[in-house]
């Protein structure tokens, strides 16, 4: 191997890093005199382990298990991606109906053949449980905030762009928590790279989700801003084909259960004027005071703190869900302090973007932290449940939303062992970096925090956790959800009853009011959608 190509094989490694964290070797000026960018952007990581996928052969054999619905679904996709016929569709169903099980027997069928098939989900946490999965606004290069028009940033020249290309098909989980804007986006995207000017540029996507659950986030937005940004108020929306996963799994472990999450979904189950709704008395926490009532939640998730004898690991697919980032930090910051084990201390270091402002507000940054970053004191254990904030090394399982539990801590790295997934298992390193919060949200100077990009994931918000099942939830309503579909969302990740406690703070001091809550349900999403109250096409 000459010196030349020693160099650019290095090179090529850095732009692999580089790219799976959303840079390239472009944004460092790492380029030297006598080379392209073409000579050095070749097959990088990405790629290279988007083919070497393992393919699980439960996924395989799963198309063997699928249901009448199911296997309708997966026929139809798969003669559309074999035959190279365009096709996208927009599989539709409640929790518990089977959708990752259908997206994961077609992910493994399409793989099984030696072509690419890319998984994408809204959520991190969504994409987490897909093989090979992606945030969707990593995977296409979307502004996080996208707005109407908005377009990806994939250049056509990259290899990520020849990817996308490449692929026989795309699947996108959790569509509907996306703003129209961002599928929208895809479109756009897939007819320049394929040079089509067929919808989604001829190939076959596969979108996914569930109306009943939550909505794209307009902050500050008011209810009609929310609708508008929903894809079904996208032109695209009646050119998709729709298919109805409708035989729910679970129910046949709690049908009485099954039936109650889908009358809060389609907001049929009895109201007062007020949009409160009975909660049954069996999953409910009695409130009798703050401290007391929260200490008894914590003590039913996670029975382990309460009796040492029992294993750290029941934690891992347990959580508490509550509405506001603010109440998850409180439970979190309560729950690390009763978790067992020598506490350790990172201070982040945070700095404005122009430094004649340090001094004025460095008091001030300390105190705030954003959806997307972590707190500026960062508190953890040996064995306490983390979630990562950013793409650090997808290719190594290492994505936006991976779960992890703490093995070994230092000053400026940790280790951990990734939880869930297919890398579930793995251990791996997390270093400090540079993080900025969201631009649209409104800060009094623009910073950047240095720390390690994590929080505890005890707690979650409702939002965070949609596209999961967990083993047992327990859901804190400090105040009433205040959104479309999210005590839906909260109340169906568990699969029966039995795994469901919620405890409720009551708005003024009334035992009585202690199962009751707000359920908030867009009835114009669900009848705009074609899909009847009882979960059937109109």
């Amino acid at each position: 191997m000459t010196s030349a190509q020693v160099k650019r094989n290095v090179l090529q490694q850095i732009d692999g890093f580089l790219q799976s964290m959303g840079k390239s070797i472009h944004s460092y000026n790492l380029i030297p005199i006598g080379f392209s960018y073409e000579n050095i952007e070749n097959e990088t990581r990405e790629l290279r382990a988007e083919r070497n996928i393992v393919i699980s052969e439960t996924d395989l054999n799963s198309i063997q298990l699928l249901n009448e619905k199911q296997k309708k679904a997966f026929v139809v996709i798969s003669e559309r991606i074999y035959s190279d016929r365009p096709g996208v569709f927009f599989i539709n169903g409640p929790g518990g109906t089977g959708k990752t099980f259908l997206y994961r027997a077609l992910l493994a069928d399409v793989r099984s053949k030696g072509y690419l098939a890319l998984a994408t989900a809204t959520s991190g946490i969504a994409a987490s449980i897909l093989p090979g999965g992606r945030t969707a606004h990593f995977r296409f290069k979307f502004l996080i905030d996208i707005f109407d028009g908005a377009t990806s940033r994939v250049s056509k020249q990259t290899s990520l762009a020849a990817m996308i290309k490449e692929a026989k098909l795309i699947i996108w989980d959790e569509a509907l928590m996306s703003k129209k804007a961002a599928i929208e986006a895809l479109d756009d995207l897939l007819r320049d790279l394929m040079n089509s000017e067929e919808i989604f540029g001829g190939k076959v996507v596969v979108l996914g989700g569930d109306f009943r659950q939550t909505l794209p986030v307009v902050r500050k937005g008011t209810k009609a801003e929310m609708i508008n940004a929903c894809l079904i108020n996208s032109p695209l929306w009646h050119k998709l084909e729709k298919l109805q996963l409708t035989e729910n799994m679970r129910a046949k472990l709690d049908p009485s259960f099954t039936q109650f999450l889908l009358k809060i979904g389609d907001g049929t189950q009895e109201t007062d004027e007020n949009d409160i709704v009975k909660l049954p008395s069996s999953i409910v926490v009695n409130y009798n005071n703050e401290t007391d009532a929260i200490e008894k939640l914590i003590n039913i998730v996670y029975p382990e703190f309460k009796d040492p004898s029992k294993k750290l690991h029941c934690s891992q697919n347990r959580a508490i869900l509550t509405t506001k980032n603010n109440f998850v930090d409180e439970i979190n910051d309560e729950l690390i302090k009763k978790f067992p084990g020598d506490l350790a201390e990172y201070l982040s270091y945070d700095e404005t973007l122009n430094e004649n402002h340090q001094s004025e507000y460095i008091d001030l940054l300390n105190t705030l932290t954003p959806s997307n970053l972590p707190p500026h004191r960062l508190l953890l254990k040996l064995n306490a449940p983390i979630i990562l904030l950013r793409n650090l090394d997808p290719a190594e399982g290492l994505c936006n939303g991976t779960r992890l539990i703490i093995k070994s801590l230092s000053k400026n790295v940790s280790c951990a062992k990734i939880a869930v997934g297919d890398f579930c298992g793995k251990e791996v390193f997390i270093h400090r970096i540079s993080m900025q919060p969201p631009s649209d949200e409104q800060y009094p100077v623009p910073y950047k925090r240095t720390q390690f990009p994590i929080r505890l994931c005890f707690a979650i918000t409702i939002n965070k956790a949609q596209g999961q099942t967990l083993d047992f939830v327990g859901i804190y309503l400090k105040e009433p959800v205040f959104s479309h579909g999210q005590l839906y969302v909260a109340l169906s990740r568990a699969k029966t009853a039995s795994a469901v406690k919620v405890l409720i703070r009551p708005t003024y001091f009334d035992e009585s009011c202690t199962d009751h809550t707000k359920n908030i349900v867009y009835k114009e999403i669900l009848k705009a959608s074609q899909i009847t109250l009882s979960g059937h096409h109109a």
